[in-house]
């Protein structure tokens, strides 16, 4: 190998490491603060879409135009602000990963429901931010909408009178937790009465992250996740909880400002507290 070529090879495996030890940082402007992010490798084309769409300003000035307190906010619609047709309303084929879950603060593309889109195709644009809750194992590991249907049908037993009243008392006043709770009690009752079983199995980052941190599980397997705010999950909080009109918008609009940047991996550690996967 002549002396150029050694030169360029050289240069080329330079390059190549230094961008391994930078990533890019995601920066979400809100009145209500600043929300920082990283995009995941693991799905490269939601990732460059996004960056793309950011760097080229698209995201400026769109709004989060749907939020739920303790589950999400939903914002980017690039597509509706620029007034384009349908018809240029590009999707993404999904890239689900098991590693890569709704746990709080995850970053994930909407999509149409799975009767228009049975491919789980994503949004060119619209993505959302994970609130959610913090589950007791028992609690994640068990199939509610199972367990509420076989307890409905106990209470309709007349030795369950006491369960009956305890039931409807709790679901006037609304107290949604002790009724979990309730329910949750009866579990073993329930799986021996009626021989069911109740559990749901869940892989271990699912539990680790649900019982600790706390997100949406239902939606993993689903949706897309490709991101993660490393830093001002507090704002993200804020917008949660605002006061919301029909169809969960906001009622004072809550506009956004996207930039990116290259910065070192040991950066994005140091300062954001982001530690990245051994390579």
């Amino acid at each position: 190998m002549n002396k150029s070529l050694l030169i360029l090879a050289f240069s080329l495996l330079l390059a190549s490491s230094c961008a391994s030890e930078k990533d890019y940082l995601v920066t979400i402007s809100t009145e209500y603060g600043t929300m920082y992010a990283i995009l995941y490798d693991e799905t490269p084309a939601h990732k460059e879409n996004f960056l793309d769409l950011a760097r080229s300003g698209r995201y400026d000035s769109t709004q989060f135009h749907r939020v739920i307190n303790d589950f999400m906010i939903q914002g980017g619609d690039v597509f509706t602000q620029e007034g384009l047709p349908p018809d240029d309303w590009y999707t993404l084929p999904a890239e689900l990963n098991p590693s890569l879950i709704h746990e709080k603060g995850s970053i994930a593309a909407a999509r149409q429901g799975d009767r228009m889109n049975p491919e789980k195709r994503s949004s060119g644009c619209q993505f959302y931010l994970v609130d959610g809750k913090v589950y007791s194992e028992e609690e994640l590991t068990t199939d509610i909408p199972k367990l509420q249907k076989a307890f409905t049908q106990y209470l309709q037993l007349d030795s369950n009178v006491e369960l009956r009243e305890n039931y409807r008392r709790l679901y006037q006043n609304q107290e949604i937790d002790s009724l979990n709770a309730l329910m949750l009690s009866k579990k073993v009752v329930l799986e021996q009465f009626f021989n069911v079983n109740l559990e749901l199995d869940k892989r271990k980052n699912q539990v680790e992250a649900y019982t600790t941190v706390g997100g949406t599980p239902h939606l993993d397997d689903g949706y897309t996740v490709f991101g993660k705010v490393i830093k001002g999950l507090e704002i993200m909080e804020k917008i949660s909880g605002l006061e919301t009109a029909p169809n969960d918008k906001p009622i004072t609009p809550v506009y956004m400002d996207v930039n990116v940047e290259m910065v070192s991996k040991k950066k994005i550690t140091r300062e954001y507290g982001y530690k990245y996967p051994e390579e």
